[in-house]
This record gives structure tokens, sequence and C-alpha cells, in this order.
């Protein structure tokens, strides 16, 4: 060695650093395929069951399908619940805001304005204070509100999903039967008032025809309905008072009780921040206050609907809101323009990724800790 002789400078390029980030990108992927399987195996999940393998990574467009047989073999507790959620329209479609409720046949509307999708329930439902005369299949209503928002000039399609397979040719009930207990509900209408663009104007009406029709025909009491709108009387919808009547209502219920979440107002889009999207989007409500507090994502009413929901609980949502297809997160889906067929099939856009992480709610955790132990080693 030359001691006197200095060493050249040491110069990474571009192509350099590109090879390292690759190899290294490589080295994770590699750890994370082995955490995924050996987590499988823990969980006695056969890998084989599983079309697409994983794919590599979350939100892999749709790998990770399984068959109804083998999701419902293999699913936790946790992921059977009686929770059930209509939807105003599909992720992908924008929902309509009715400008003259009246032509919907509603009792005594609250205003001339109003969503269509609740609008269009109603009307099926409760039309001129009248429950139908013959009970009406899931399939029914459904099928109904999809040619009423068509003859009305509306293109979204309203969608049914559910935690657990529902047989759709079976009775349209927002309570069943066998909820004996406390009916409670959370119902927001937000206006958005003053803001331009972006005002509404059926957000409210939305929730008070819909109030009169839960209190008469399934007798929910005034006192346990907690109601927030943008009114200047009601609690302010705002971000953290939405969650806190989400976080009251599910701590406020055991077995037997039921619940339900009516929501009429904006929904949105956002970027997903976690992987656990096959589109590469969170579904998300926006609150009165989404410009400085932010958006609700789907992700947020999973952990705080339906992880803290207990056993026996019967709660029903209905969103009113664009982009609500998937906005809880629920695996079976059956839609009103009858692309599902004749029952509910598991959503397409269900992948490996996020069935691991509802099993343990800590995929993060436990990659974080493999991923450490490895490059430790």
């Amino acid at each position: 060695m030359n001691a006197g002789r200095p060493h050249p400078p040491f110069v990474v390029t571009h192509d350099d650093l590109s090879a390292a980030v690759g190899f290294f990108n490589q080295l994770k992927a590699q750890a994370i395929e082995r955490v995924k399987e050996e987590a499988m195996k823990s969980m006695n999940v056969d890998l084989d069951s599983f079309t697409g393998g994983g794919g590599g990574g979350g939100g892999g467009g749709g790998g990770g399908q399984m068959t109804k047989d083998e999701y419902e073999a293999n699913k936790p507790d946790e992921l059977r619940k009686d929770i059930r959620m209509i939807s105003g329209c599909m992720d992908k479609q924008t929902s309509a805001d009715v400008s003259n409720v009246s032509s919907f046949q509603l009792p005594d509307p609250a205003g001339r304005a109003g969503g269509a999708c609740t609008s269009t329930l109603l009307k099926i439902l409760y039309a001129d204070e009248h429950v139908p005369e013959e009970d009406l299949s899931f399939t029914e209503v459904l099928e109904q509100m999809q040619a009423h928002l068509k003859r009305k000039g509306y293109s979204q399609i309203p969608q049914l999903s559910s935690m657990n397979p529902i047989d759709v040719s079976h009775k349209f009930d927002l309570v069943p039967e066998t909820a004996t207990g406390t009916r409670r509900a959370v119902m927001i209408g937000i206006n958005y008032v003053g803001d331009d663009p972006g005002e509404l104007s059926g957000c409210w009406n939305d929730v008070l025809n819909m109030k009169k029709y839960i209190m008469e025909v399934h007798g929910f009491a005034e006192e346990n309905i907690t109601i927030l709108m943008d009114d200047g009387e009601h609690t302010e919808p705002t971000h953290a008072n939405i969650i806190s009547a989400y976080k009251t209502v599910v701590a406020q219920s055991e077995e037997d009780d039921a619940i339900f979440l009516h929501y009429s107002g904006h929904g949105t889009k956002l970027r997903d921040d976690d992987n656990d999207e096959a589109d590469g989007y969170d579904e998300a409500l926006v609150p009165r206050d989404f410009q400085s507090n932010g958006m609700i994502r789907d992700d947020d009413l999973y952990d705080i609907l339906i992880k803290a929901c207990p056993d026996g609980v019967h709660m029903v949502s209905l969103m009113d809101c664009c982009h609500s297809g998937t906005i809880m997160d629920l695996p079976y889906i059956f839609k009103g323009d009858g692309s599902s067929g004749s029952e509910m099939i598991l959503d397409p856009e269900l992948n490996l990724d996020a069935f691991i992480e509802q099993i343990s709610g800590k995929l993060i955790e436990m990659l974080q800790k493999h991923l450490a132990g490895s490059f430790a080693g």
C-alpha cells in the first residue's frame, strides 16, 4: 500500500444508485413474500387456494382472489359479524343530488332536495307514508332502485355489500327480527353551507326523511337517534364529532341490538396510504371541516365500526355519497344492475394483502419485526 498517494475520489453515479436501490428493493420484496408465506402457513391457510399467489405487494390489481367457499373456510371470527351496507353508487361513480324530492313521492318531504339514493330507497320502502303491501326481497329493492334511477336519468348503480353472504332472495329489512334489543342510529347530513363550489342542498332532507321512516316503521326511539347536520341546530358534523358519534354508538351496543348509520354528503377518493386497496385509492367521507382536519378514510371506518362492533350486533349503513361502493371494505357485493347474477359475489377487488391485514390487524408491525430481524442477522 502506498501511504503517500491519495485515494481517488469515490463517485456514485446515477446508474450505481439505481442499481443499489433496485437490489435492496428486491431483497425487501423477497423478505416480505417469505413473511406472508409464513403468516399464511401459521394460520393454516392453503396458499394454493389463492390465484395469483399474492403477486408481490399490496394493491396489486386484484391478485390473491379466492373463491367464496375458500374465503368462508379461512376467515376469522372478526370477519363474521352481521354488518351490511347500501351504497348509492360504485367506487368509480358519483352520486346525484336531486333537486326536487317531490317527484319521488316521499311522505311530506322535508324540503325540495335530496340525495338520489336516499330518495329512491324511500320511494320504494315508504312512498306516501305506506310500506309495500307485499314483502320485497333484497334483489327486488336493489333492482327497483336501479330502474327508477335510470328512468330519472341517473347512471349510478346502487350496491349492497356485507361481511357475510346474504341470500338476496330473502325479505329486505333494515332491522331483522333477530335484533330484539335496543335500536340506535347515527344520521349525518352535510350541505357544506357556503362552500363554492361544493355546496349541496338535499342532505339535511335526506336525514329528516329517513329519520321519520326508521322511527315509524322500525321503532327507533328519538332518544336513541344521534343527528349531525351543519344547520346550526344540531351537532356540527366535524371530523371529530363524526368519529365520536360512531365510537359511541358502537360502545353502547351489545348482543341483539341494532345500529343504523346514515350518511348523506360528499364522498371522495384519496391515494391509498397503506397499500391495502387493489385500485390504489381509499374511499373517504368528507366532514364539514375537511379543509382543516382531513377526510375519514375507509380504513378508519373499518377500525371504528367493524373491528370494534360487538358480536351479535346487527349493523346497517346507508351511504348516500360519491365513491361509496366499498367505503366500509365489506367483502361481498350485489349490484342493482344485475351484473352480480342472482347472488352476492366475493368482491373481485379483494386481495391477499387486505385479507392478511384484516385477519391479523397487525400486518405492518409483523413485517417490520421480521424484516428487522432478517437484516439484523
